[in-house]
């Protein structure tokens, strides 16, 4: 079994636990409520910055060249995705300038925290196990939610789902290059760090589609 292999199956209950949370089995088959729509981009605005920034710290911390290089490709792929996003945000009426100024809400604001701490204090490795949940996600899930939402929020085609759009069909390459990556590393730490970041970043990840379903009145689970 590859270490990509094990990865997926050692993580296999979280990643289901995540697909079961209300807001995210609705955005996938009817849409949901233009709030709640909203306050995903809001959010996601708020990690989504962070990315190169994180990137660029593992980079800095790690001693491995090829992992480094690896990183700094990734950065030049994610640049820009934050401004999409406000782009998006721009088209369903809202202002920029104050999401730019704005802060995370808490449950963001921790899946970020712990980010920082475990690259910073654990392993750069560790920024993969985000990495393997984020983009993950997008290529299982981006697309279809911005099929359901352009047409439950009847949006003018183009408009208002372009980070969903574009990153869900991106990420699929970028799930290639992240398997070839993840199965180039031997060393057994950092494969459990990546592991350890992964099972951690689910239910955090999973906490801000939580709490934006019990503001918006999309029942959450329990988990």
């Amino acid at each position: 079994m590859t270490f990509y292999d094990r990865l997926l199956d050692e993580t296999a209950a979280e990643r289901s636990r995540f697909l079961a949370i209300p807001i995210i089995r609705a955005a996938l088959s009817q849409g949901v409520p233009r709030d709640a729509y909203e306050a995903f981009l809001v959010q996601a605005y708020h990690h989504v910055k962070q990315t190169c920034p994180l990137l660029s710290r593992a980079a800095e911390l790690s001693a491995d060249r090829a992992y480094r290089d690896a990183l700094l490709a990734y950065i030049e792929e994610e640049t820009g995705h934050d401004a999409w996003i406000l782009d998006d945000l721009r088209d369903l009426g809202r202002n920029p300038d104050a999401i730019r100024a704005g802060e995370p809400d808490a449950p963001c604001l921790l899946m970020i925290t712990y980010a920082w701490h475990v690259i910073e204090h654990v392993s750069p490795y560790a920024l993969l196990g985000m990495v393997h949940v984020l983009e993950g996600m997008s290529v299982a899930l981006a697309g279809a939610a911005a099929t359901a939402l352009q047409q439950s929020l009847r949006l003018p085609a183009g408009k208002g789902t372009r980070y969903l759009s574009s990153h869900g069909a991106l990420d699929a390459g970028h799930v290639d290059f992240f398997r070839k990556l993840v199965n180039g590393i031997g060393d057994a730490s950092a494969q459990a760090a990546i592991v350890a970041t992964a099972k951690a970043i689910y239910p955090l990840y999973g906490d801000i589609f939580r709490a934006i379903g019990r503001t918006c009145g999309i029942d959450s689970d329990a988990a």
